[in-house]
């Protein structure tokens, strides 16, 4: 194994900040969106009453889709993690991207339309890029953990950070049953983005990847 550039390795870091970013955004502009145990009617008026801030919100939330997915990536071959990070970032991913679109499609709902179908959109918009999305968070927290612990070069603190973000993950998709886990989707969200940043940065600074001579010949 042989221990590339630094500036090499500092790719890891590209795709964290603008999903930090994106996210972030997104979370302010959405601040003021009703509760998923608010009625149909109040979703109905909240939406259409801010459109546009509702579609810029989609529009953050499917571009952050984009940066996840790489950051997954070469975490994973930084790390030479299991499969299952990928397989979460994928699932996470695609949370956001459901989201996104449910978001965007409840939004265009007329004023005439049933409080029943906001109220539905807004409940797709809820479950995927909540209990979804941590779902899937939680196993690429997992997957990137593990090889972290084992790894004698990287702080273990980063890796029991992920493995309690995975932890928080597991209880958060609770919520579909019981509404005091609905807490927990926050502190996903917030607490697996700073572990995400700190992962990026230990294995931007000490992770090694394999030069193109090390790989097999038909990669």
């Amino acid at each position: 194994m042989t221990i590339i550039a630094p500036r090499s390795r500092l790719l890891t870091l590209v795709p964290v900040l603008p999903f930090t970013g994106l996210t972030i955004a997104y979370v302010a502009t959405n601040s003021a969106t009703p509760h998923p145990d608010a009625s149909g009617a109040a979703v109905l008026a909240y939406t259409t009453a801010h459109q546009d801030l509702i579609h810029l919100g989609a529009f953050l939330l499917l571009l952050s889709a984009a940066p996840l997915v790489l950051a997954t990536g070469l975490l994973h071959r930084a790390l030479r993690a299991p499969a299952i990070a990928v397989m979460g970032g994928a699932l996470a991913a695609s949370g956001l991207t459901l989201s996104a679109l449910f978001s965007w499609t409840g939004a265009r709902l007329p004023s005439s339309a049933a409080p029943e179908s906001a109220r539905a959109f807004a409940d797709l918009a809820f479950l995927t890029g909540g209990p979804a999305y941590a779902a899937g968070f939680g196993l690429l927290a997992l997957g990137l953990s593990i090889p972290v612990l084992m790894d004698t070069e990287l702080p273990r603190w980063v890796g029991i950070f992920g493995l309690v973000i995975a932890g928080a993950a597991a209880l958060s998709t609770l919520a579909l049953v019981a509404s005091g886990f609905t807490y927990l989707l926050p502190v996903v969200r917030f607490g697996g983005l700073i572990w995400l940043i700190c992962t990026a940065v230990v294995v931007s600074r000490r992770a090694s990847f394999p030069t193109e001579s090390a790989l097999p010949a038909h990669v």
